[in-house]
């Protein structure tokens, strides 16, 4: 089983939607690990981490998000795996 790592960035009507809590309860059924906060700037960022098909998933969920969201745009970027284990909600960056 490949293990990854991605890096998201989600823009557009993403704060106050509950974005935050229903990424972390996808990712949890998913049992992607990793953490998603808001940003000063409007976005949503995250890194999920854990196998290639269900990171894959979570990504492409980000692309819609929860209903009330309106995403404009998503950035992805590999990132190096570190073992990282659970799914946290962060504060503001």
């Amino acid at each position: 089983m490949e293990v990854v790592r991605r890096r998201v960035v989600v823009r557009g009507r993403v704060q106050g939607v509950w974005f935050r809590e229903s990424a972390r309860r996808r990712a949890m059924e998913l049992g992607v690990s990793g953490w998603v906060g808001n940003r000063a700037d409007g976005a949503v960022e995250a890194e999920l981490e854990g196998p290639l098909e269900d990171v894959e998933t979570l990504v492409a969920w980000f692309g819609h998000g929860p209903p009330g969201a309106h995403v404009e745009g998503i950035e992805v970027g590999e990132r190096t795996p570190t073992g990282e284990s659970g799914f946290a909600v962060t504060p503001s960056r």
